[in-house]
């Protein structure tokens, strides 16, 4: 037991009075108060009393891909609020260095009788055919933001990735930019094919039949960005890049600047994601923002009505992303605004 139940006390946010009844297991307690309580007991890593040890909170597992991009690190605390907040214990499982993949981790949460898991920017198909027929096995409650891949049979919520390209090119059109790259994730990666298929309607609208010239995949990361933005600027001449994460975003203004030119006076980047700090970047990154209280809030909605027995509908939620912008975009040179 905790020497100071005023910390256990001020996290449930009752009194050490009613901390040390429930501890006793005494009568009239409210069900929603001991619950609190005996989550705070786990938050705090204290044993509880031998009588409540099968009265645990449900463990919700949060798999991400990487912590890297500050965009899943923001998500999670999000979550881990939101779960607490229902008396449920969020249980972090991310990609080390080691490379454990999705599967070591299925693996570990269902043999802690996890309550449910929830996928960021991932996928439940990727923990491989054994642990995803013991999950569907045990109708486990799962739900997926920005899920990798399809996964058409299990909640989604999704932020429209069609929406946030278009918002992008009709932001730089109206600058005057018309030869305008786009830098995605892996082949394969379904949030990169639904902005790409954006972006392909608006360039065969405009009759721009050489569009694909214009397109870079590669990795998630600062260097993947540079990487690409070097050939899109360098070898196709374009005047701006709209970029499917902030961190590939802030390797094309470096890989720019190794060329000798300016951002935005000579190019024009737009990022994905609205991540932390991309207000104080040099210069501040124009970024199209995810929604990511509002995704969140649905998915633990989504969770905790699977939770409690009741059937979800498998349909994706989308929502809509919201263009910020700031310096890191301008006037194409020797264009005009529109």
């Amino acid at each position: 037991m905790p020497r100071r139940l005023s910390d256990v006390a001020a996290f449930a946010g009752v009194s050490v009075a009613t901390v040390s009844r429930v501890l006793h297991d005494k009568p009239g307690i409210a069900q929603a108060t001991r619950d609190s309580v005996l989550t705070a007991l786990d938050v705090f890593g204290y044993e509880r009393p031998q009588k409540l040890r099968n009265d645990r909170a449900p463990l919700i597992g949060l798999v991400l891909p990487e912590l890297q991009n500050p965009i899943f690190p923001a998500m999670a605390e999000l979550l881990v609020t939101e779960l607490i907040r229902h008396n449920l214990l969020p249980v972090l499982c991310t990609r080390t260095a080691d490379g454990l993949p999705e599967a070591h981790y299925v693996e570990m949460l269902l043999a802690q009788n996890v309550g449910g898991i929830v996928f960021i920017g991932s996928s439940y198909a990727d923990a491989g055919p054994a642990q995803v027929k013991a999950l569907r096995e045990r109708k486990l409650p799962i739900v997926l933001i920005n899920a990798a891949d399809e996964n058409l049979d299990v909640p989604r919520v999704c932020v429209d990735d069609g929406v946030a390209v278009q918002q992008a090119l009709g932001h730089l059109r109206a600058l005057g930019h018309e030869r305008i790259g786009l830098i995605l994730g892996p082949v394969g990666h379904v949030p990169s094919a639904r902005k790409l298929a954006a972006y392909a309607a608006h360039a065969e609208e405009r009759g721009d039949l050489g569009w694909r010239s214009l397109v870079a995949h590669t990795i998630f990361s600062m260097q993947g960005g540079a990487n690409a933005a070097g050939r899109l600027v360098g070898g196709e001449g374009v005047t701006a890049l709209v970029c499917a994460s902030d961190a590939l975003a802030l390797g094309a203004i470096r890989a720019v600047r190794k060329l000798g030119l300016r951002v935005p006076a000579d190019v024009s980047v737009v990022g994905f994601d609205d991540s932390s700090l991309m207000n104080v970047t040099d210069p501040p990154l124009t970024t199209v923002r995810q929604p990511i209280a509002a995704m969140g809030g649905a998915a633990v909605a989504a969770l905790m009505s699977q939770i409690h027995g009741h059937v979800v509908p498998v349909d994706e939620v989308l929502f809509d992303p919201e263009l910020i912008v700031r310096g890191s975009t301008g006037m194409c040179a020797g264009g005009a605004a529109r």
